[in-house]
């Protein structure tokens, strides 16, 4: 397997991660990434950038390094209705929009409850990712989380850094595990996500590429591997 792309990055922004842009996008060329999105926490997580970072990305160019640079944005859900911490005008100027549930910025609520804060963040027209759905902090319904992504147009993330030994998120493995085996069943995509925060964790895919394998999973259902995949996590098509 060879990815193409890693949209989930974060930079010195959002207030707990390590890299600069320019280290994580020197890392995504050493690893032959043919794009990278850089995806720092929105403003209710502690420490992170204010809003007028993000309207400011018209400075980054559209390749650098000779690797595709994607600006988007990792919104916090901030209730069991599904509402993000990002305003209307900035979301639509964003290539790309995950939304996650974090424990900074939401109780953790029944399993329905955070099964339906996910898809009524999914009901947004700018939100195409599902970050994290893998943290027992935050247990969910794969079997109503699954076909309600699908049916929004929404694809589920498979986090690296839910994967590797001393995540913070529990379960993080198990719960990926039926994230895909759900994903199987449903024929919904995934998006592989490293999460990374600091440099050399950018296009870091082994552990999920691991679970892949093991699951089955097939590589058609993984945007990453395709070089029209990431069309499908994007607001303004190129």
């Amino acid at each position: 397997m060879k990815a193409l792309f890693d949209l989930h990055t974060h930079t010195l922004a959002s207030g707990h991660a390590y890299s600069t842009l320019k280290e994580n996008i020197e890392e995504a060329g050493r690893k032959g990434l043919w794009g990278m999105g850089t995806s720092d926490h929105a403003e209710k997580m502690p420490g992170s950038a204010h809003p007028v970072f993000f309207t400011n990305y018209k400075v980054v160019h559209e390749s650098v390094l000779g690797v595709r640079i994607f600006c988007g944005i990792e919104a916090n859900i901030c209730d069991f209705g599904g509402t993000v911490d990002v305003e209307e005008d900035q979301l639509k100027k964003l290539d790309y929009v995950i939304a996650s549930l974090h424990t900074p910025c939401i109780r953790s609520g029944t399993a329905r409850q955070n099964t339906e804060a996910f898809l009524h963040a999914a009901e947004n027209p700018y939100v195409k990712i599902l970050g994290h759905p893998d943290d027992s902090r935050y247990p969910v319904d794969y079997e109503a989380l699954v076909p309600g992504a699908k049916e929004r147009g929404a694809a589920l993330e498979l986090n690296n850094s839910s994967l590797v030994p001393g995540s913070t998120r529990i379960d993080g493995r198990k719960n990926a595990a039926r994230l895909l085996e759900a994903c199987k069943k449903y024929r919904e995509p995934v998006v592989l996500g490293s999460d990374a925060h600091i440099w050399y964790d950018v296009g870091r895919f082994e552990e999920a590429f691991a679970l892949l394998r093991e699951v089955r999973f097939p590589d058609k259902l993984v945007l990453n591997l395709s070089p029209g995949g990431i069309r499908a996590v994007l607001n303004h098509p190129f």
